[in-house]
């Protein structure tokens, strides 16, 4: 047995070793398999943490359900659907220059929307949190966005998408669904972010769903930083994506300024709350 796992440790560990993209599937299964491995059970066992253990109660392990969603989630199956084809401005992770893809609105959806279950978590986190600000970076079609914009709609939302034809396509959605707290912000994060930070106070709650590489990841995470107090949120997606991604999420757990880190695999959480004297990183089964 203790053979088998030791043999399973050193494929999680070399499987990919080089690969600055994506992984492949069988090493992101293998990955999945790990983490299953090392995460609590997701139920608050064992977690000492009361800021933590109650994340864990009352946002993981809460259901959101309402005609809302029902309305959203049919309108992902109509994007399901969508045979409607588009040349894509590619400004996202191994783009060197200015490149165009042509891809069906559905081979979109299908690709880059996140799921349901981690949708409606993004959700019950800014209702639970009430940050003061919301920011998406990564629109896509807008799926997300628009749980994102249900959870406080008194509170302006902020999403920044760098194709602009994948834009339209998200305004559509924004439209179709009836979310009018929503500002789309289309270009370059590079140019957009720091323009988006001058006009904010503070950061509030931001999910990064955009350049999957190591050094924007990083620069993103800094930036935002610069605008933080401890209640600030910082949501990574595909914090196991690739090499680099999985250097980006070890290197901002590592982080001094950083209090509390949760690993649920396919999204990395980052809270600052000074109140956790001592540097804890969680990995929970969600």
């Amino acid at each position: 047995m203790q053979l088998t796992l030791n043999i399973f440790i050193l494929l999680i560990l070399n499987v990919g070793k080089g690969n600055k993209m994506k992984y492949n599937k069988l090493t992101i299964f293998l990955k999945y398999l790990w983490y299953l491995l090392k995460a609590s059970n997701g139920k608050g066992h064992g977690i000492h943490s009361p800021f933590v253990f109650s994340f864990i109660k009352e946002v993981l392990n809460k259901k959101n359900e309402g005609v809302w969603a029902t309305k959203i989630e049919n309108y992902r199956n109509q994007l399901f659907s969508n045979k409607q084809t588009i040349a894509i401005l590619d400004l996202g992770a191994g783009a060197t220059q200015q490149t165009h893809k042509i891809k069906k609105v559905a081979q979109i959806a299908k690709g880059a929307l996140k799921s349901k279950k981690y949708s409606r978590l993004l959700n019950r986190m800014v209702a639970y949190f009430k940050p003061n600000a919301v920011l998406e970076m990564g629109t896509s079609l807008g799926i997300t966005t628009c749980y994102l914009a249900q959870a406080m709609p008194n509170v302006k939302l902020v999403t920044m998408e760098g194709a602009p034809e994948v834009a339209d396509i998200a305004r559509s959605t924004f439209q179709n669904l009836g979310y009018t707290n929503i500002q789309l912000v289309v270009g370059n994060f590079d140019q957009n972010l720091p323009l988006y930070l001058n006009e904010i106070d503070q950061v509030g709650l931001v999910f990064i769903d955009g350049n999957h590489s190591y050094a924007p990841t990083m620069d993103y995470f800094n930036q935002l930083l610069s605008k933080s107090n401890q209640d600030a949120i910082f949501i990574f997606d595909d914090i196991h994506w690739s090499v680099e991604m999985e250097s980006a999420w070890k290197e901002i757990k590592n982080d001094k300024r950083v209090s509390v880190t949760v690993d649920l695999f396919y999204i990395g959480i980052v809270f600052l709350k000074k109140e956790n004297k001592q540097k804890e990183n969680f990995i929970i089964r969600f």
